[in-house]
């Protein structure tokens, strides 16, 4: 019954009062009557009834009486009038589809019941029964069609809660679950990853205390492995706290993030890093990266450590990588390449990451997109982060086809 729902919604109350007016003037124009034409008496009692059925289109209850009083007067003054019938019937029909209660509709329908009998009285027994039976159509039809619209747009109305109140619950649960899953994510990086880098850290700042008679350039490597590992206990520390504090979550994008005027000093950071541990980057940075927003900037820098980590594993120490970041009509333009003529670094295990996936979830979560693939002469990822949210759109390929051109490929970790 959907279509009658339609047809008879609330909003185009005046479009059917306008249709309904049309009707009637063709049945006064164009359908023969037992005189040639239709009398004045009609005309007068007609135009009234057009005029209030527009005017009142939002008025039920008072269309539905002046539409009942002018069938009284027309009952008792003119032989034909159809035009009042119908316009009091479609009355009774609107006030059943829109009234606020049983109440209304039931004493409409007496109304409007009663004045129609009005034409009966005095008939014989026959006549008069005959015109009980017209009330089936007259006023039955009408009120009938009127509850049966009326139970249709509730119900609909309960399915749209009932929707509604499911996807409330779906959220709620959704959510219930997230913060289960950041609680046991914050008790394993906490229980396992921060107690092992902590160790680590220790046992390198004991080291560096006890060996006293080291080499200046061993001693760099030391004081570089304990400050990256302090710096890294840090972020752990950070985000365990952020995880178990659901108030402070507003999106996985934000997760954690930075100061947009820390950015550059913290890929240059980042770089640092890689050029000690062997390889050579060049890195054309744009200025316009130091005003990016908090979770742009903190994807940047991710997404560079990530990249650059993945150069020294897999393109070895010796190889060249070129970093470039731009900024263009607010979107961030983000591309690593390499030469992928290096060796891999002994001690690296064999094997296959996550971090690709990972690079890829994290622009995906900001609307942007990654491609990661081999080049002619080693390999590349490059993003584009736009603007504003997008729908996501992501076209990588994966690292193990990387072999095919040329390149050694095993996946980042």
């Amino acid at each position: 019954m959907s279509w009658l729902g339609r047809l008879f919604d609330l909003r185009d109350t005046l479009v059917r009062m306008v249709l309904l007016d049309l009707t009637g003037l063709c049945y006064l124009l164009v359908v023969p009557h037992s005189a040639s034409t239709p009398t004045t008496a009609q005309w007068v009692l007609a135009v009234p009834a057009f005029a209030v059925a527009l005017a009142a289109h939002r008025r039920p209850v008072t269309n539905m009486v002046a539409q009942t009083a002018l069938l009284a007067v027309a009952i008792s003054l003119i032989d034909d009038f159809t035009i009042n019938q119908v316009g009091a019937s479609w009355a009774l029909l609107e006030m059943t589809m829109r009234a606020r209660g049983p109440r209304a509709i039931w004493l409409a329908t007496v109304l409007l019941a009663v004045v129609d009998l009005t034409d009966s009285i005095g008939d014989p027994p026959r006549r008069f029964a005959s015109g009980i039976v017209g009330l089936a159509v007259e006023v039955g039809v009408p009120v009938l069609l009127g509850l049966v619209i009326r139970a249709n747009r509730e119900l609909s109305r309960q399915a749209v809660e009932r929707a509604l109140a499911e996807q409330r619950q779906h959220e709620s649960e959704s959510r219930a679950a997230r913060a289960d899953e950041r609680s046991a994510i914050a008790r394993e990086l906490h229980d396992v990853v921060a107690h092992h880098v902590a160790s680590m850290v220790l046992r390198v700042g004991v080291a560096r205390h006890v060996l006293t008679d080291l080499d200046p350039r061993v001693g760099e490597v030391f004081d570089d492995v304990h400050g990256t590992g302090t710096a890294a206990l840090a972020e752990l520390r950070r985000l365990v706290a952020v995880l178990r504090n659901p108030d402070g979550v507003r999106g996985d994008a934000a997760l954690t993030a930075i100061e947009p005027a820390a950015l550059p000093a913290a890929i240059g950071a980042s770089i640092d890093r890689a050029r000690q541990a062997g390889v050579t980057v060049e890195a054309d940075l744009d200025p316009a990266i130091g005003s990016l927003d908090a979770v742009r900037g903190m994807a940047v820098l991710r997404l560079t450590q990530e990249a650059l980590t993945n150069v020294a594993k897999h393109a070895g120490t010796s190889a060249v990588a070129r970093l470039v970041v731009a900024v263009r009509d607010g979107a961030v333009h983000w591309e690593i390449t390499d030469n992928g003529r290096g060796g891999v670094p002994v001690g690296v295990p064999a094997g296959g990451g996550h971090g690709i996936t990972g690079m890829r979830e994290r622009v995906e979560v900001l609307g942007g997109r990654l491609e990661a693939g081999p080049t002619e002469t080693g390999w590349r990822v490059r993003t584009v982060l736009p603007a504003t949210a997008s729908e996501p759109s992501t076209r990588s390929l994966p690292r193990d086809r990387a072999a095919s051109a040329g390149s050694p490929a095993p996946e980042p970790a």
